[in-house]
């Protein structure tokens, strides 16, 4: 009876020391006696106890979010940077085997690239170009941990923080270019009309009712408005005649 009692304590001691069991996105590193044998999984891996040891790795893609690093651009502009990394592990063994902590390695590479990339740059470009820059980021990161058996996905400047100087200057700035542009546009718009004006004083130089016509027009539109005054236009045509009268006279006086 005792002998029984030792036999199953023993094999459920085995059991619960030998079988692991693995879930879809994990892979076991099974190290035996010190040496790496392979990786296993998913599913239920056996171990012999006290001689083989496993070390989990997860598959899933892994998030890091990098905290806001101070850089300093090439045209002397102090900002804080923050991204987002987005990476998962390719080969479980060299993930374990040549790198102590692989997410500590990736963060710490990642703030001394960003730091590195973005102060190559002027403020224009790092705030315009972030597809450019995280295209950068992304290959320095990829080709370095490609030694670590991790692939970097996707890396993204998530924020990007201004001193208050420099954002109230960008805002005078992005002010004076707004003004700039309404006046050219306003330039642009009595230009055109100058021009349509002109011809239309061409055509009326050719045709004189067109005037006339005008008036009519103008004394209709304003009629139509229910105005207690009304302003009768009057060519100065009609006047001619009494201003050459007029002129004669004064020349014939003189001339006596």
């Amino acid at each position: 009876m005792y002998s029984s009692i030792v036999i199953v304590v023993i094999v459920i001691f085995f059991l619960s020391t030998s079988i692991r069991i693995l879930n879809e996105y994990e892979r076991g590193v099974i190290f035996r006696l010190g040496r790496v044998i392979k990786a296993k999984g998913p599913g239920i891996i056996i171990l012999i106890p006290f001689v083989d040891q496993m070390v989990k790795v997860s598959l899933r893609l892994i998030v890091i979010d990098v905290d806001p690093q101070d850089v300093i651009t090439r045209d002397n502009v102090s900002v804080k940077v923050n991204a987002v990394i987005y990476f998962r592990v390719i080969d479980t063994v060299k993930a374990v085997v040549e790198v102590e902590n692989y997410q500590y390695a990736m963060t710490q590479l990642a703030q001394t690239t960003i730091r590195s990339i973005c102060g190559q740059g002027e403020l224009d470009d790092l705030l315009s170009e972030r597809e450019k820059i995280n295209s950068q980021i992304q290959e320095i990161l990829d080709t370095h941990t490609d030694p670590w058996g991790i692939k970097v996905a996707t890396v993204e400047l998530k924020h990007i923080d201004l001193p208050q100087e420099m954002q109230r200057a960008m805002a005078k700035q992005a002010e004076a270019e707004r003004e700039r542009r309404a006046k050219i546009i306003n330039a642009e718009g009595e230009q055109q009309a100058a021009t349509k004006l002109a011809e239309a004083a061409q055509i009326i130089g050719d045709y004189p009712m067109a005037l006339q016509l005008r008036y009519l027009q103008t004394m209709r539109e304003m009629s139509s408005e229910q105005n207690t005054t009304t302003i009768f236009p009057v060519p100065i045509d009609m006047f001619r005649p009494f201003l050459d009268i007029a002129k004669a006279i004064a020349s014939h006086e003189k001339a006596d």
